[in-house]
């Protein structure tokens, strides 16, 4: 397997913002390809290789890849570069991700040639939207309500210090009314092999909306992962204390960041 710090495609041109409308064609933006281990999840520990499309029709205020959603970036690729590149890689598994991979035209075509080519394929979306597409592994991360930017929660994050205020304040508006799409979700579970759903939650102040939407959601607890809002091993630890045996107590998998154990919070990983 390659080093996870064999980024392919890799831009560090900005671009404007990508709005919710699923846009493009048979040429996609990728903000970064590279091969390293899934870090989160059921397949935790598999080696993976990632392509991370670049655009997003939400804003999540602590957004860990702001490269691919309030600064999108990266060129446009082919489906045919995109796909060759996944079956040259050493990686049986691959894992589509953003962003929201699930917002452009052309999404399909690749999700059909991938699997076609007798790749394992997880998806990993927010899942506000539902284009016909099928995957091995469905990992779906529905936004909490915490997840909303706000002028706020935006003051000294080095990712937003370029947006303007009236900016944040008109995606607080669009975010708020997009993150929680129950229908999409049921649709994206239905038409996969397997799924997961992952919440991040930032305080115990989520925990409510959680234990709300597995109920409205009919979730079984051992398809529900809760992972803490944290980018450092130090944040990651301090959540753990007391997520984990909020975990245990309803019957849901802690999902840690173990690429962030690995490698720190860096791009290709």
């Amino acid at each position: 397997m390659n080093s996870p710090e064999k980024v392919l495609g890799f831009s560090h041109s900005s671009a404007a913002s990508t709005r919710g409308n699923r846009s493009g064609a048979s040429v996609l933006r990728v903000a970064e390809c590279f091969d390293s281990i899934q870090g989160e999840g059921r397949l935790t520990g598999t080696p993976s290789h990632f392509i991370r499309l670049s655009g997003c029709n939400l804003r999540c205020w602590f957004c860990d890849t702001p490269y691919a959603s309030w600064h999108p970036e990266g060129p446009g690729r082919s489906l045919d570069e995109i796909v060759r590149r996944a079956v040259e890689s050493d990686c049986q598994h691959v894992v589509l991700t953003g962003g929201e991979p699930l917002m452009f035209k052309g999404v399909e075509e690749l999700v059909a040639r991938l699997r076609s080519a007798g790749l394992h394929l997880t998806i990993e979306t927010a899942g506000t939207l539902a284009p016909d597409v099928s995957a091995d592994l469905m990992s779906i991360s529905p936004k909490l309500s915490s997840s909303t930017p706000t002028v706020a929660r935006a003051a000294g994050l080095s990712h937003l210090q370029t947006v303007s205020g009236s900016t944040i304040a008109r995606w607080e508006q669009m975010h708020e009314q997009r993150r929680w799409q129950p229908q999409a979700i049921e649709k994206l579970i239905a038409a996969s092999v397997d799924y997961q759903i992952k919440f991040v939650l930032d305080s115990s102040a989520d925990t409510t909306e959680v234990l709300q939407a597995v109920t409205d959601l009919a979730l079984p607890a051992d398809h529900v992962w809760i992972m803490p809002q944290a980018v450092s091993t130090a944040e990651l630890a301090k959540q753990a204390r007391w997520l984990q045996p909020w975990c245990e107590t309803h019957g849901f998998r802690f999902c840690d960041r173990m690429q962030i154990h690995w490698y720190g919070n860096r791009r290709g990983t």
